[in-house]
């Protein structure tokens, strides 16, 4: 889980102006950030003004926590998004320690009415994959029809049919597509679909 009713109905409305000058401006933000990302990181000059103009435009995502081949392949996956088809994709939310999962399982326990309609759109800390760090939520909608089309590239791979936002790391190749975060369980136990690669010491 990870986005409430009221940020799942929000979520699908259609690009506001507003949201169009942000990406314009964000656009031009990343072209005149690119003359000093060379200096600061000449090989990865287009990499890093990239993600300094969506840390601008999505100031509260927050990218800690997820596993260094994660990461990578998230950052790398936006920046060809952005220079390659003029798309921007922001982090929702990416990694949660247990506590904070657990929380939210209560939450939607709570205000759904039993498990088994909680499981419909998040899971107890010990099968998220938020934990593990490998999962991403994104927006706005266009980032997440780029990343579903493209993201294989990275390894990349939306789980879940109810969730468009939902994304995650499967280097081992694409897992299967299941209808709600509960039915990974219901297949093959917690955690089916992709090895947690976590680049971790």
């Amino acid at each position: 889980m990870s986005l409430n009713t009221t940020q799942r109905a929000a979520a699908v409305r259609t690009e506001s102006t507003r949201d169009r000058v942000y990406h314009v401006v964000t656009m031009l933000l990343a072209v005149l950030l690119a003359p000093v990302a060379y200096l600061v990181a000449r090989g990865a000059a287009r990499h890093t003004a990239c993600q300094w103009a969506l840390g601008l435009r999505f100031p509260a995502e927050d990218l800690t926590g997820l596993t260094p081949p994660a990461r990578a392949a998230f950052e790398a996956a936006r920046t060809e998004a952005m220079w390659g088809y003029g798309t921007l994709i922001g982090l929702t939310s990416g990694y949660r320690d247990a506590a904070t999962q657990a929380a939210l399982y209560t939450a939607e326990i709570w205000r759904s009415g039993s498990v088994a309609a909680a499981r419909q759109w998040t899971l107890p800390p010990e099968e998220s994959r938020h934990v593990a760090g490998v999962a991403l939520d994104v927006r706005p909608t266009e980032g997440a029809r780029w990343l579903e089309r493209y993201g294989a590239r990275y390894g990349l791979y939306r789980r879940y049919d109810n969730e468009w936002w939902h994304f995650e790391y499967c280097p081992e190749g694409r897992p299967d597509r299941l209808p709600h975060p509960g039915a990974a369980a219901a297949v093959a136990g917690p955690l089916a679909g992709c090895a947690v690669a976590t680049g971790r010491s």
